[in-house]
């Protein structure tokens, strides 16, 4: 019984939190009917077209908080099905806000709240996704469905057993976001799918948001390739050195057989969980750096060096997709060559050191060529909005142009 009232209650104050109607007050106080302004939504994104963007940002906040306040003071208290039941109810209201007759806003705030409570990870990825389709489209409710899709999809991904009877709650819930996002975005589905959909306007901001993109996905691309060599470098070196010195750290616990051999499968062992983090990154690097780069080919058709940039960044990303397979059979190797059967041991170590080589190869082809990348930083286009006919373009040297 008292686990009844406690869901009951939990059930309820969530509810008239998440129905507190932040962007039509902030509306109101600024002389606006939100509901005759725009698109007629009470959420960030209509506050932010009518009324700027700082009121926007400031509505989204408040509406974020909406959702994760109640999420985490009932994390707090316990349990796996009452956080779930919390943002749930914070989501509810504000779709449907009692205090507007139930006319409320599409959840996107509010759930993008509950969801950083609940599945930061996925969460994180969800946000980098609604940031870069911004970026590249405008078009804000494109965003938060791709949002929704990434947030369960990294979730399901990420999660061993997902709907086993430890993970079944948050899976379902995670299913049932984005399908509240969708049914809360069918018009704009169908504005999209006939291409009259609204679009945030062009502003200085938004033309900077797909070069920044660019910037950081290029400059962690580069960053974590050399990082990761340097690491790789050190520890094999440092591991074998161990295993080749007859003076070792009496700290240390390893056999007194422990030769240079044991040191290079110890630095194996050490390095082998980073090439689950090391490719994934690079590809989700290479197709932000690709999808940008399409958007300066677009805003200066005529340059060149946005097409040099783009075949470098393919071939790049290319190459990490290759060498995460390549890395893959080479682990099986790994294992192969110290086999029982002298056989299998001494075919595995013939392939091993032929596809490790590729392997390594693959690697610093791509690291070269996000060099290239990297420098090329230097050449984006000044703005990414289209140029109107006959509009005067400022002017570049000669061989930036066919």
């Amino acid at each position: 019984m008292t686990g009844f009232l406690l869901a009951a209650l939990t059930v309820l104050i969530s509810y008239l939190i998440g129905a507190i109607p932040f962007g039509y007050l902030i509306a109101r106080w600024r002389g606006v009917d939100i509901f005759q302004a725009g698109s007629g939504n009470v959420g960030a994104t209509n506050v932010g077209r009518v009324l700027g963007w700082r009121l926007g940002i400031l509505v989204f906040v408040l509406d974020f908080a909406k959702g994760a306040l109640p999420t985490g003071a009932a994390s707090i208290a316990g349990g796996q099905w009452l956080p779930v039941l919390a943002g749930l109810s914070a989501v509810v209201g504000h779709l449907f806000p009692i205090f507007l007759r139930f006319h409320g806003g599409k959840g996107v705030a509010t759930g993008a709240g509950v969801v950083a409570v609940l599945l930061p990870g996925p969460a994180l990825a969800a946000l980098i996704t609604w940031v870069v389709i911004v970026g590249l489209t405008r078009f804000v409710s494109l965003a938060s469905l791709a949002a929704g899709a990434c947030l369960c999809l990294c979730h399901l991904l990420l999660t061993p057993n997902p709907f086993s009877s430890d993970n079944w709650v948050l899976s379902c819930f995670a299913l049932l976001a984005v399908g509240l996002v969708v049914a809360r975005h069918h018009a704009n589905i169908k504005r999209l799918l006939h291409g009259n959909e609204n679009r945030f306007p062009e502003s200085q901001l938004m033309s900077q948001i797909p070069k920044i993109i660019h910037v950081l996905a290029v400059g962690l691309w580069f960053g974590s390739s050399v990082f990761f060599l340097i690491t790789a470098l050190v520890i094999f070196n440092h591991f074998e050195s161990l295993g080749a010195s007859a003076h070792r750290p009496s700290w240390i616990p390893v056999p007194s057989d422990f030769d240079k051999e044991m040191g290079t499968r110890l630095a194996g062992v050490a390095v082998a969980p980073l090439f689950d983090w090391y490719f994934p990154l690079q590809i989700i690097c290479g197709f932000l750096a690709i999808m940008t780069g399409l958007t300066f080919s677009q805003a200066e058709p005529g340059r060149r060096v946005h097409r040099r940039r783009n075949l470098i960044l393919l071939f790049a990303t290319a190459a990490a997709v290759i060498g995460w397979l390549v890395a893959d059979y080479v682990g099986e190797l790994r294992l192969e060559r110290y086999s029982a059967n002298e056989t299998v041991a001494k075919s595995a170590k013939a392939a091993f050191a032929a596809w490790h080589g590729v392997s390594l190869l693959l690697n610093m082809v791509a690291i070269g060529l996000v060099t290239v990348a990297m420098a090329l930083v230097g050449h984006l286009p000044p703005t990414l909005v289209k140029k109107e006919p006959g509009q005067v373009e400022a002017p570049r040297s000669q061989g930036d142009y066919e």
